[in-house]
């Protein structure tokens, strides 16, 4: 591993609130969820969590997030190096289940072996999917890194989570670009078109985009829209954005719902043999990401 920038934070701590809060009616009966009451102590901070970002993702920040993480020029490492590396930070999300987050990439991986074990790529994306988290180590506040992503440049939906309230300080919310309907976008653009809140989705998806057009390799399509857009709940969950899908959206929408029964619903303590799955793994990351990847 080579760090082109020195981190700011060598124990980064991390709050993941995709996990800790889903008000969807739907999601209620699922598997391992905890849904925190506003009056705890965790319910609060998760609450602060998404004022702050949605008061600060706006078109103009997403730009500047987009200007500094896309040169790829912080840091260089393998893919199991990266992967390590997550191991330092500080998951508070669930102060029941003191687990690395390297445990949660392969229990996730081997999760989705079990349901495909023919899609060896798809076996990769879930031991992966996590890694844009790496930027934490680098300063970006939590609300940038983890937390639900949603279309930035249109009026904000309102099954996002806590509402029109939370975005009260968006500035994008009082310009006539921005605070319409279709805002910037044109009906049926496509979802792959549209501009997302900054956080880790997007990042690796770059990230993985800019290394396999180096290497010539290519993981499919529906693993890089699972890795893009699993944090989209007001979209692929809410069911809102209609307007701005296209009808390749629909094949997108069906795979990153695909991908995220076993994302959500992984962590137990149930712990996989790492050392002895590694192997399998490598020679995975030796046909789909080889190499050095710049971050």
């Amino acid at each position: 591993m080579k760090l082109l920038m020195g981190k700011v934070s060598d124990n980064p701590e991390l709050l993941d609130t995709s996990e800790l809060l889903r008000p969807e009616e739907k999601l209620k009966d699922k598997e391992a969820f905890r849904d925190y009451n506003k009056d705890d102590e965790l319910g609060a901070r998760v609450k602060k969590t998404y004022y702050d970002m949605h008061s600060n993702q706006t078109m103009d920040f997403v730009a500047s997030k987009h200007d500094k993480w896309l040169k790829f020029n912080h840091m260089e490492a393998t893919v199991m190096e990266a992967l390590d590396m997550l191991n330092e930070l500080v998951d508070e999300s669930d102060p029941d289940l003191d687990l690395p987050n390297i445990v949660h990439a392969f229990q996730t991986a081997e999760r989705i072996r079990e349901v495909h074990p023919d899609k060896e790529w798809y076996h990769l994306v879930g031991l992966i999917h996590d890694m844009g988290k790496i930027m934490a180590f680098y300063g970006e506040p939590q609300w940038a890194v983890v937390g639900d992503t949603f279309p930035v440049g249109c009026k904000h939906a309102p099954s996002i989570v806590y509402g029109e309230d939370s975005f009260k300080l968006n500035k994008d919310v009082e310009d006539e670009r921005y605070n319409t309907k279709l805002g910037i976008y044109k009906e049926g653009c496509g979802f792959e078109n549209v501009t997302m809140s900054w956080g880790h989705d997007e990042y690796l998806y770059q990230v993985l985009k800019n290394h396999m057009a180096k290497v010539k390799t290519e993981i499919p399509k529906e693993g890089m829209w699972g890795i893009r857009f699993h944090s989209c709940y007001p979209w692929h969950t809410g069911e809102d954005y209609k307007h701005l899908m296209n009808e390749k959206d629909k094949d997108i929408m069906k795979w990153v719902l695909e991908f995220n029964k076993f994302d959500l619903y992984t962590k137990s303590t149930k712990i996989p043999d790492i050392a002895a799955l590694r192997p399998y793994y490598q020679t995975l990351v030796d046909k789909y990401l080889p190499g050095i990847i710049s971050f």
